[in-house]
């Protein structure tokens, strides 16, 4: 198993390129399945998640042929069979349960892993689908979803922390091929269902509202093949811009979306770190002494969850207290026992984490519990006096293409390692 070896101390210098965004690419690879055409996706990053996602498309009978960061799927022929030993790998999986019910109309998929950073069910995505006409029953372990005939309806897909990403993703996707009109209310509103909507409409779909709360699918009686390119990975660019804060270097970012990321690069600016839109990329580097904030994750365009591990990193380098509040998962604080290791003072209080700040940190090993953890763990290690060991890595494969080498080209002094 591989780990990383940090030796900490070298402030980032340079420039990187931000990668397509891993959670647009899953559900757009899974809405080729609503069509028996061929389908190209460009800027498909190197990620195990995506391999994953790759080899279930092949087992239910599609052609996956990989390119230069992209891929050409062609699912002429398909079954509805979703296996265990392939979705238990990572939850982005489930969303092909709504292109198979509206192409087959018919779908037994395993019930979804991925990392353990809280209770996340799919009532909301079944609640979506049977609003539909779809009748769901569970046997073994999976889910079992039969509809003669798909039929648009209204539908509020709100829940307890807010609108579900991938339930939107897997309405969506079924309502665009059912009979009628769909509403879907209360849908979440991230690029990444927006980039999923463009490639849908681009494949003959009808779907306004996209990015906002209410989103409105016409059905249509059959989808096309098309070309897309996807998105950059906003949460990507986040991680190597508090890296840079962290390290105390200066860093431009390459293709990242700077209308995507507002409210980060909001916190960023409001702790002290300058921001500047330089061309086509964005550059980050430190104004001066870092200013403790606190910050509270919230659905788009709020601050998201997915960045709260690397801005604790971050605030645990900041003179001051620093509260972090997280709204979304309720288990996403794993990292703060690890990031203990390595100095920082973090306590727990409730739905909060209190981040004393200013200590130096020291290296350690640690061990990565999922995958932002593991690029909180990274940049504290970055900043920490001797060597820092992260363990379990393959959490940042899933998310991070070549994260140590882009690392590296910044000049971080940093290696993977087999154990």
């Amino acid at each position: 198993m591989d780990s990383l070896l940090i030796k900490g101390g070298a402030p980032l210098h340079g420039e990187v390129t931000i990668s397509g965004a891993k959670n647009a690419v899953l559900p757009i690879m899974a809405a080729t399945l609503l069509t028996p055409e061929a389908c190209t996706i460009r800027r498909v990053p190197n990620l195990s998640d995506v391999k994953f996602m790759g080899e279930i498309l092949t087992s239910l009978g599609a052609e996956v042929k990989c390119g230069e960061n992209a891929l050409t799927i062609r699912a002429e022929k398909i079954r509805g069979v979703g296996d265990y030993d392939l979705v238990r790998k990572m939850r982005g999986s489930i969303c092909i349960l709504g292109p198979l019910l509206a192409r087959l109309r018919k779908a037994r998929v395993s019930m979804p892993g991925g990392c353990v950073i809280g209770s996340r069910p799919i009532d909301l995505h079944l609640k979506g689908l049977q609003a539909l006409g779809t009748k769901i029953s569970f046997a073994n372990g999976y889910v079992v979803a039969s509809a003669p005939k798909l039929i648009g309806a209204d539908l509020f897909l709100g829940g307890r922390a807010g609108p579900t990403v991938l339930g939107t993703a897997n309405v969506m996707m079924a309502a665009v091929l059912a009979d009628g009109v769909t509403i879907i209310e209360s849908a979440a509103c991230e690029p990444e269902v927006v980039d999923l909507a463009n490639f849908l409409n681009a494949m003959g779909a009808k779907i306004a509202g996209a990015g906002s709360p209410t989103v409105t699918v016409t059905g249509v009686k059959a989808l096309h093949g098309a070309e897309h390119e996807v998105i950059p990975d906003r949460i990507e660019a986040a991680t190597f811009a508090i890296a840079a804060a962290a390290t105390d270097g200066e860093v431009n970012i390459l293709g990242a979306r700077p209308d995507h990321m507002h409210a980060v690069l909001d916190k960023l600016r409001e702790a002290r770190v300058r921001i500047e839109r330089n061309g086509p990329a964005l550059t980050v580097r430190r104004g001066g002494r870092l200013k403790p904030v606190d910050i509270t994750t919230l659905p788009y365009a709020g601050f998201p969850t997915d960045v709260q591990a690397q801005m604790m990193a971050l605030m645990a380098l900041t003179p001051g207290i620093s509260i972090i509040t997280e709204r979304i998962f309720e288990s996403r604080f794993m990292h703060v026992s690890e990031l203990a290791r390595l100095g920082a003072d973090i306590a727990i209080e409730g739905p909060s984490a209190i981040v004393k700040g200013g200590k130096p940190l020291s290296g350690a090993p640690v061990m990565a519990s999922d995958l932002r953890a593991s690029a909180a763990l990274v940049i504290a290690g970055l900043t920490a006096r001797g060597a820092t060991m992260v363990k379990r890595i393959y959490h940042l494969d899933r998310g991070y293409e070549n994260i140590d080498a882009k690392l590296r080209g910044l000049g971080a002094r940093i290696e993977r390692v087999e154990e």
